[in-house]
């Protein structure tokens, strides 16, 4: 199995060099139909297959929405394999300026007017000094993450069971929204943000910030005879930021004035003005993080439950017996016991990745290899990775379309260089001279405590999966306390 490291991304000689495959159809109107047929006619997942299929290739051309008229380029080279993908990693190869989102950028209006660090790319100098306060402030908060979360999360729990109790169901992403944003928001900014002025209307401000710049990449699964008005409204043009301005002076607000001593070490330590650090913590704390939450946990939730009993059988084992022999507390020495859990939530990272586009553009002629071939790229162009398709690799992975819980246990750590749902391997750290997410070990950690106090209070559960705009939506059915 090839290692995804930059040094391997190169031209293999025993590999044909190919012409990439695809097309991208009459301009303008070839977009529109790749769009079509991404968002309606064949849905996310096939629209690549069918497309690896026709060509007989993981690596293609294709292109990729929203296209006319948000991004003005919407042509892409598709790469859909273990051995392709990681070059979207290697920056002394791709450039990731202005490209986070995709072929499209939102409005800078979104974000106080500066170009946040998400779009920056490691070369800028900006880049180095947004990363290091950023990695200053997760490591200066770790030691709250434990506490904080179990004093928000068990309060999700006592309320998803008084509705369980009430109305025999119990929508777990309605609360997980409402608590992850309460919890990250104490965890950054030293306070609940129900204490500030947005009150109980935080989740819904952010929400309504955060909306307009994801409308591109969704669809609401509404009946097809209103595709074609949902996609001139979401897919077409451009939210104004001007619409959620109001929302988001509040929210700035908001962290302006909590976040005080994060602002000045900003200022004072990295060099960053506290306006340019606040708006750039905002993005940190709302569209990454509690983005992220907001499909992270239906993701986990979603994997564990299809598992079934077994699982959940060995999970609370596990943990039990972690927790007990450190004394009854939830510790950083009691996860690192519990591998089952760690692994669990890998594979749950490996299988249905919260973020799975992936892009870069070439900053050189370069060739990329997939496991059949060899393909040459043009300086300028576009490589953008599916990675929900790449971590399914069936050369690198047994059974990689099923969920196994137990994946990543003993030797088969090694496979976690194949994991890439942080924007880079997961045996690799961020640093600022890479683009692999800030918050990396603080989001497999929170994933780990939410399996260690849901079996630590359950035995067991079911749900009703579904599916709502960018992820799973899970829906409690029973909630079986622990019976020891």
């Amino acid at each position: 199995m090839a290692s995804p490291s930059s040094s391997q991304i190169q031209n293999k000689p025993n590999l044909p060099l190919k012409e990439v495959p695809g097309h991208y159809g009459w301009p303008f109107f070839g977009a529109i139909k790749d769009r079509y047929d991404f968002f309606y006619n064949q849905g996310r997942d096939d629209f690549f297959k069918t497309r690896m299929a026709k060509y007989k290739s993981t690596v293609f051309r294709t292109n990729m929405p929203p296209g006319p008229f948000i991004a003005s380029n919407p042509k892409v080279v598709v790469v859909l394999d273990a051995e392709s993908f990681p070059i979207l990693f290697d920056n002394s190869k791709v450039e990731k300026r202005n490209i986070f989102d995709g072929t499209y950028m939102p409005s800078t209006n979104f974000t106080g007017g500066y170009r946040i660090c998400s779009f920056l790319d490691p070369s800028e100098a900006k880049h180095t000094s947004l990363k290091n306060f950023f990695m200053s402030l997760l490591s200066a908060n770790h030691k709250n993450v434990i506490p904080l979360f179990q004093t928000h999360f068990s309060d999700l729990f006592v309320k998803a069971e008084a509705q369980l109790a009430k109305d025999d169901t119990s929508d777990f992403n309605s609360l997980n929204d409402q608590t992850s944003l309460n919890f990250i928001f104490e965890l950054f900014c030293g306070q609940n943000p129900s204490s500030t002025a947005l009150g109980s209307k935080a989740a819904t401000l952010v929400t309504l910030w955060l909306l307009p710049q994801l409308t591109p990449q969704i669809t609401l699964g509404l009946p097809k005879l209103l595709n074609v008005l949902e996609d001139l409204l979401l897919h077409t043009f451009p939210f104004p930021a001007l619409l959620v301005k109001p929302a988001y002076n509040k929210v700035y607000k908001a962290f302006y004035e909590s976040a005080t001593k994060a602002l000045e070490e900003a200022e004072s330590t990295f060099g960053i003005s506290k306006d340019e650090a606040c708006h750039n913590l905002i993005f940190l704390v709302c569209f990454n993080a509690y983005g992220g939450m907001k499909l992270l946990f239906p993701i986990l939730l979603k994997w564990v439950c299809l598992a079934g009993e077994d699982l959940h059988r060995k999970l609370r084992e596990e943990i039990r017996a972690a927790v007990k022999d450190a004394g009854g507390k939830v510790t950083l020495a009691a996860l690192d016991k519990m591998t089952l859990t760690k692994s669990v939530v890998y594979e749950s990272l490996r299988i249905d990745p919260a973020v799975p586009f992936q892009y870069g553009k070439a900053k050189e002629d370069l060739v990329i290899n997939s496991h059949d071939a060899a393909f040459q790229i043009k300086k300028g162009e576009v490589i953008f990775g599916y990675q929900t398709i790449a971590t399914r690799d069936p050369k690198i992975f047994d059974k990689p379309e099923e969920f196994v819980g137990d994946r990543f246990v003993g030797d088969g750590e090694k496979l976690l260089k194949y994991v890439w749902w942080s924007n880079g391997p997961e045996t690799e750290n961020p640093t600022a001279a890479n683009k692999i997410c800030a918050g990396k070990d603080l989001v497999v950690l929170m994933n780990r405590i939410m399996l260690v106090e849901f079996f630590l209070r359950y035995d067991t559960f079911t749900a009703d999966i579904g599916t709502f705009l960018l992820g799973p939506k899970v829906t409690f059915k029973t909630l079986t306390k622990a019976s020891s």
